[in-house]
């Protein structure tokens, strides 16, 4: 039977196709700009026939019917990596979080650590050999569609056709739905006066010929516009954003020096604009991997000169770095911070960086801490940290001591707070009396 003859016979409605799903099943739903809403709602509606559905997903974008109040019995989420949709629902019990390097996230459904019964995907109509593109999202997406014991996808004309390892056949899903509709997109301010001065940091830390993983927000932007002076840089990354569109195009972005991949921009999932969803589309210059192989620390170390540059809630004074929740309430998740601090440290010429602004609540709360939370997670531990950065300058903190490691973070601390933390180190005598009270310059 040729692909098209099996493509015609596959396609449903919303309704038939997620009525396949049973209680106690363990599904899988693809989420960021991949999240399928048209599946989602009908699913939602069958709560009163099902019971203990295990959801498990990475981020979700956009309104989860499926973790509302009163669903818990029905649905339970088992969250991969936490955001606005399921968050709530987490931290008031009615959900689950695992904590997880997200390199390692396929390997829990090829090794069956969770055995799936459905998988409930998003992706690009077929080309003329009957391969449909995973799109804007590959992450964990084809590990759980090649694990699953059903698989059910939405079919979208505006899903970009992304080339990589990010296919999969007609004849490898169950029920199609056919179904068009916009992405998300991602919707962001300008970088801050903060943000920006912090970019500029971070941006003298970049050498020509580096390659660079960012995330999300204002600093990863702010960085962006602050590399305008760089010469044949790449990406390696777990996102692509709007960002980088520009440096490409201004020929900033090269990937002509990258040694592994050259000439090619490497990502697992793409969130931005329409008009980056239409720069991807059948783009040679972009390949989509699954994310045991973009986030993998020895392939991202393979990169020479591979800066990572990544975020946090708060750090301690010895750069312990918390980045999934804040004290005992889960915020995010471990996500791919750690894959890539790991992989640019092995890297020849590498630096991983951690950056964030000194507070937050208009200058009311310290982000460098004397201690982190109760409850607080340490996502990158203090061995791991090299280089921290804050809108005061950079601290280096790998092969340093304690003493030294306090010194350098309360230099790049908001003046504000550096007397409470230095009063704090030296009464856990990290600090010596002829340090105390001396704030001295950055350690770089």
């Amino acid at each position: 039977m040729n692909w098209v003859t099996q493509y015609k016979q596959k396609l449903t409605t919303p309704e038939e196709a997620v009525s396949h799903v049973k209680s106690e099943d363990k599904i899988f739903i693809s989420g960021n700009a991949a999240t399928p809403f048209i599946l989602i709602e009908p699913l939602a509606a069958r709560k009163d026939e099902l019971n203990h559905v295990e959801v498990n997903h990475v981020l979700l974008i956009g309104d989860d019917p499926l973790s509302k109040p009163g669903m818990e019995e029905h649905f339970r989420h088992n969250s991969l990596f936490v955001g606005p949709a399921d968050r709530k629902a987490i931290n008031e019990g009615r959900s689950d979080y695992v904590p997880i390097f997200l390199f390692e996230i396929p390997s829990l459904f090829t090794q069956k650590l969770i055995p799936l019964d459905v998988a409930i995907i998003q992706v690009s109509p077929p080309d003329e050999h009957g391969f449909m593109s995973y799109g804007v999202e590959c992450l964990a997406t084809k590990a759980a569609a090649e694990s699953a014991k059903l698989v059910i996808a939405q079919v979208n004309e505006r899903m970009p056709r992304t080339l990589g390892d990010s296919f999969i056949h007609v004849s490898r899903v169950h029920r199609l739905v056919e179904y068009s509709n916009e992405l998300p997109e991602l919707s962001k301010d300008p970088p801050s006066e903060i943000e920006y001065r912090i970019g500029q940091y971070i941006a003298e830390l970049v050498e020509d010929n580096s390659t660079l993983q960012l995330g999300i927000g204002g600093i990863p932007d702010a960085v962006l516009q602050s590399l305008t002076n760089k010469r044949d840089l790449g990406i390696h990354t777990e996102m692509v954003s709007d960002g980088i569109v520009k440096l490409i195009d201004s020929g900033i972005i090269t990937n002509a020096k990258k040694t592994l991949h050259p000439g090619k921009i490497i990502a697992t999932f793409i969130f931005g604009s329409r008009q980056l969803y239409s720069y991807v589309d059948n783009n040679p210059y972009f390949e989509i991997h699954p994310a045991d192989y973009t986030n993998d620390p020895f392939i991202v170390s393979r990169n020479e000169k591979m800066v990572a540059i990544n975020s946090a809630i708060e750090i301690d004074i010895t750069g312990q770095v918390c980045s999934d929740s804040i004290g005992s309430k889960i915020y995010s998740g471990f996500g791919g911070q750690l894959d890539f601090i790991r992989g640019a440290a092995r890297s020849k010429g590498g630096k991983p960086i951690i950056a964030l602004p000194s507070t937050t609540k208009n200058n009311t709360i310290s982000r460098i801490v004397p201690m982190l939370k109760s409850g607080a997670g340490v996502v990158t531990t203090r061995a791991d940290v090299h280089y921290i950065v804050t809108e005061y300058g950079i601290a280096y903190l790998h092969g340093k001591n304690l003493g030294q490691r306090v010194k350098a973070l309360i230099n790049i601390s908001h003046p504000e707070f550096r007397e409470q933390l230095e009063q704090y180190a030296f009464e856990q005598n990290y600090l010596s009396p002829s340090f105390y009270m001396n704030t001295g310059k950055a350690i770089r």
